[in-house]
């Protein structure tokens, strides 16, 4: 039987998460504004923003499934 997380434990790593999400949809956004004006174009932001989403749902989600107990 794995060993439980301590209740701290479990609470840095959900409270952590949270951050993730807004963290990778910044970080899309920003390259993408970065890119817009080094380019002169206007679309990039939206690309990389949407890139940013997809990216922190992916690693939400791994975070999440490596919690799952039916694994």
């Amino acid at each position: 039987m794995p060993k439980k997380d301590s209740l701290p434990v479990q609470l840095g790593k959900y409270y952590g998460m949270i951050f993730v999400l807004p963290a990778a949809v910044l970080v899309g956004f920003g390259i993408g504004y970065v890119l817009d004006k080094l380019f002169h174009t206007g679309f990039l932001k939206i690309v990389f923003l949407l890139l940013g989403v997809v990216a922190g749902m992916i690693d939400l989600f791994r975070e999440l499934s490596k919690d799952d107990p039916a694994k």
